[in-house]
């Protein structure tokens, strides 16, 4: 298990042992679905380590290998500590300090000047480089709604899912995170949970040693498919090819429980039909898989009790993302899985947290003004898209946080090209000079989570989590709540609302729903929630029932029911797959977590270099040998980095692994630069995971750009 409890920021740190030892609690920021509490310990102003709370039953005292170093990142050397002002050419990332007075009075004057001619041409551009309710979503919002700017549809991530969720059950709502230690058979759909969800793989592994069986259904051999029992290695795009034809099992052998499907689903007859249709014969052909592994997966899930799904965002990273969840989640309505604490589907329990959003947020401070919203999937097009009367004005500047779309945005040529434009005027709040922050006007510098106060739900247990400052912050850091107040009182804002401190955000974040004096003496509250959330029903959907019909989706000329659909960039099937044969994902390194944690040099010692894993029989037809330098390319680019032959990759399918910074890379670009802006059926969100590309040894590295 890569886990550890204690990392040690310096020698020097450690050597002060004559001052005085505090320990503070606090969460996690980072999107993970684990949201752990945290211990910090510090001496003499400075974190000596940061471990998981005991206390904390998700947490169990255990972190995973990046935060544990999260001393080291709070301190290192490269923070960046003052606010920068651009002196060179964009996106050389020279900058000169200047003062926050200087900053902020030019930051404001030239917002100023665009929103007086119009505001919506402003683009608030974050994500979740913190998932705190405080410095990820409060007084930033406040602030664009009072300006009244462009918004943004954070979709870059989970939408597709989140959308299919709402129109199944109603909600991102699942199973409580500890019962699945109590299962008897856990699907592990699409998630390396070692990498990426360390502490539900410990319950996987206590219901393993107690007798459970585990499958692992992923295009990839992760880590995680390694320890189960059962690896289904299909091909990208065609889970919901394999969630029907489990349903045509269940089906033809009555494997269902009748009682529950009566009693708490809609559509049952047209879902039926539907399924009928999926004869195991017909899905292994779609997902590459031998039709006896689909068989006997339909067997032991109809026919062991509790049964649980472990169903992660992988999925949904394709055209029919939407639908593939859909699919998956109406599985345990089927069977009655529900019935049971340790049965049914956790994907996000974010759904659960009675978070009082508008009171954050402060929407109603648009007034009677709706600003366009843009998608910031499709960043690239649109800061290269000229006024029109559908667009509206062009986007002429950017205020960026908790991201770094450089990197992260699909199609990063195209989003390059949009941050070269001279006439853009970028602000970028941030921790470290990324490849994002080289392209911006301003950088301001952002604290860590151990320097600012937040507040915090999870999308993997049902705990709330307060973060309490550990240490002041570094050099003239400030948290984002404070930035957006500054440039508010800069802006001429004089809303009350606008004077709340980070610890008063803290206590509305909640309001009533959670004790507040709760979270202070111990670092976190579990929500009072079943055991067994759907035994009886109950679904937040219109009918209260699991919608496998959902006539939401059909009034909105969407199919009412779960089904496959092609990849966009479908291998044989697409007529790009004579150029470019290879489907191509780009799962995360594991020592990275989307582009953070990249600078630290003790974790890139461990990944080594840029990686892309090939099979040994696509790798043979391509003179590919292992470690060669290769090209990976198609019509949107082309990525230089070095081969791994490994049976981690599928035959047909190539493994990208991310994401490395641009400027870390061979020649200047990451995985990023061939992935699409191309969106899902449903929410809207990227497709990351379906791409085709060509791959070809490279004769020598050429120069980074």
């Amino acid at each position: 298990m890569a886990a550890t409890t204690i990392a040690t920021a310096t020698p020097e740190a450690e050597s002060a042992s004559a001052a005085p030892v505090s320990t503070v609690r606090g969460a996690c920021p980072h999107d993970c679905p684990d949201t752990c509490a945290l211990l910090t310990t510090v001496q003499n102003g400075r974190a000596l380590r940061v471990q998981g709370n005991p206390a904390h039953a998700s947490t169990g005292g255990v972190l995973c290998t990046k935060v544990s170093r999260y001393a080291e990142r709070t301190h290192h050397p490269e923070r960046i500590l003052t606010p920068l002002k651009r002196v060179g050419p964009k996106g050389q990332g020279q900058f000169q300090p200047v003062s926050w007075d200087e900053a902020l009075q030019d930051i404001a004057a030239r917002l100023g000047t665009i929103a007086a001619r119009n505001p919506e041409a402003i683009l608030p551009y974050s994500y979740a480089g913190t998932m705190g309710l405080v410095q990820g979503e409060s007084m930033d919002r406040r602030f664009f709604h009072r300006l009244g700017a462009a918004q943004l549809d954070r979709t870059i991530c989970a939408t597709a899912g989140g959308e299919a969720l709402l129109h199944t059950l109603g909600a991102k709502v699942g199973m409580k995170l500890e019962f699945f230690a109590q299962a008897r058979l856990i699907l592990i759909w699409g998630s390396n949970s070692i990498a990426s969800n360390l502490h539900f793989w410990r319950l996987a592994q206590q219901a393993k040693r107690d007798g459970a069986r585990l499958v692992c259904i992923d295009p990839r051999k992760s880590e995680t498919a390694e320890k189960c029992h059962e690896h289904l290695q299909l091909m990208p795009g065609t889970d919901a090819a394999l969630a029907l034809a489990l349903m045509h099992e269940l089906i033809v052998h009555d494997w269902l429980d009748h009682d529950y499907i009566e009693r708490h689903t809609l559509g049952w007859e047209q879902l039926r039909e539907r399924a009928l249709a999926w004869p195991p014969e017909r899905a292994a052909e779609v997902c590459g898989l031998p039709v006896e592994q689909i068989r006997r997966l339909a067997r032991d899930y109809g026919n062991t009790r509790p049964a649980a799904i472990r169903l992660n965002y992988g999925v949904q990273r394709v055209r029919g993302g939407g639908n593939a969840v859909r699919a998956i989640a109406c599985l345990p309505a089927l069977v009655g899985a529900w019935r049971e604490p340790a049965g049914g589907l956790l994907l996000s329990s974010s759904g659960h947290f009675p978070v009082q959003r508008a009171q954050l947020q402060r929407p109603d401070l648009l007034g009677t003004r709706r600003p366009r919203l843009l998608n910031m999937v499709t960043l690239g097009d649109d800061l290269l898209r000229p006024g029109s009367s559908a667009f509206g004005p062009p986007i002429e500047a950017l205020v960026i946080y908790n991201s770094n779309p450089v990197a992260v945005a699909p199609d990063s040529g195209r989003v390059v090209q949009g941050f070269a434009r001279e006439d853009l005027f970028t602000v970028v709040l941030e921790h470290f000079q990324t490849d994002t922050a080289d392209w911006a006007d301003y950088v301001l510098p952002a604290t860590t989570q151990l320097e600012h106060w937040d507040i915090h739900l999870a999308y993997g247990h049902t705990d709330v989590l307060l973060n309490r400052p550990a240490i002041a912050p570094q050099g003239q850091a400030r948290s984002n709540a404070h930035i957006f107040r500054e440039l508010a009182a800069h802006m001429g804002f004089t809303e009350p609302c606008f004077t709340d401190s980070d610890e008063q955000l803290c206590r509305q974040a909640y309001g009533a729903a959670v004790d507040f004096e709760q979270l202070l003496e111990h670092g976190f509250a579990a929500l009072a929630l079943p055991d067994a959330p759907f035994a009886q029903g109950g679904f937040a959907t219109p009918s209260g029932r699991c919608e496998f019909y959902s006539q939401r989706l059909a009034q909105q000329g969407l199919d009412p029911l779960p089904d496959w659909l092609p990849n966009h960039e479908a291998p044989g099937r697409s007529p790009l797959s004579a150029l470019y044969p290879l489907a191509m994902i780009s799962p995360p390194a594991r020592n990275f977590l989307n582009s953070s944690f990249v600078n630290l040099q003790s974790l890139r010692d461990i990944e080594g270099r840029p990686l892309l894993e090939i099979h040994p029989q696509d790798a043979a037809a391509r003179a590919i040998a292992d470690g060669d330098l290769v090209r990976v390319f198609n019509g949107r680019g082309s990525y230089a980095c070095h081969a791994q032959i490994s049976q981690r990759a599928r035959p047909g399918v190539v493994n990208g692994l991310g994401i490395w910074w641009r400027k870390l890379g061979v020649e200047g670009t990451n995985v990023n630069e061939l992935t699409s802006q191309a969106l899902t059926d449903m929410g809207a969100g990227p497709t990351f995971y379906d791409c085709l590309v060509q791959v070809e040894r490279a004769a020598h590295p050429q120069q980074k750009k």
